[in-house]
């Protein structure tokens, strides 16, 4: 969010308003879960999120700012599950880096993660270009739901939320290398389905 918007909540949420801490929760809830579910799985990461959002709730007012707010409670998830999963003892697997899908293909993108060849824009000029435009969403939303969980994290932290690679490799856990990997992979997913939908008009 703009550093003035973020500023203005940042001083609701120090006063103690509720209805604001309420509003973060419901803008941010379901990134919080896709964060913990990358590191610890499905079966504790709704316990690690509400320990996050404890633990958020009283260190908010210590919040100097230093990155986003939602990196700072992405760090805080993070750690929480970490925590959690040391305590639990568990092995996650990393099988999905190399899971069957999209084949990578390094020319789709720069060396720093950027598209060399972006899907096309859409000029929305019309109601029924913006219906196309409010299906094909749907149909990327859905795509996002089957992707394996730390790709979506991946996908999430960097093309949503704009963390930086290095940040999300110490986020997640994981080499920087496999990260670019997972980010290219749902990348190419997602272009798949795209290009799919202009071809066809379905998912």
């Amino acid at each position: 969010m703009p550093n003035t918007s973020q500023d203005a909540l940042l001083a609701r949420l120090r006063r103690g308003d509720n209805e604001a801490f309420r509003q973060l929760i419901a803008d941010h809830h379901p990134k919080m879960l896709i964060v913990a579910r990358s590191i610890v799985g499905d079966t504790f990461a709704e316990d690690v999120v509400q320990e996050a959002w404890a633990s958020i709730y009283r260190a908010v007012g210590r919040f100097e700012g230093r990155s986003s707010l939602a990196t700072w409670m992405f760090q805080i998830v993070s750690n929480e599950a970490k925590s959690r999963l040391r305590r639990e003892k568990r092995q996650v697997s990393f099988g999905d880096i190399d899971e069957a899908g999209a084949t990578l293909d390094p020319s789709a993108f720069d060396e720093k993660g950027h598209w060399t060849s972006p899907p096309k824009r859409w000029d929305i000029n019309s109601p029924e270009l913006m219906l196309q435009e409010d299906q094909l969403r749907h149909c990327i939303e859905h795509t996002l739901t089957t992707l394996p969980e730390k790709q979506k994290a991946v996908f999430l932290l960097r093309d949503l939320e704009q963390v930086a690679l290095t940040e999300i490799a110490a986020l997640l856990s994981l080499a920087e290398g496999n990260v670019r990997v997972l980010l290219h992979r749902a990348r190419l997913r997602l272009m798949d389905v795209v290009n799919h939908y202009q071809e066809t008009g379905e998912c």
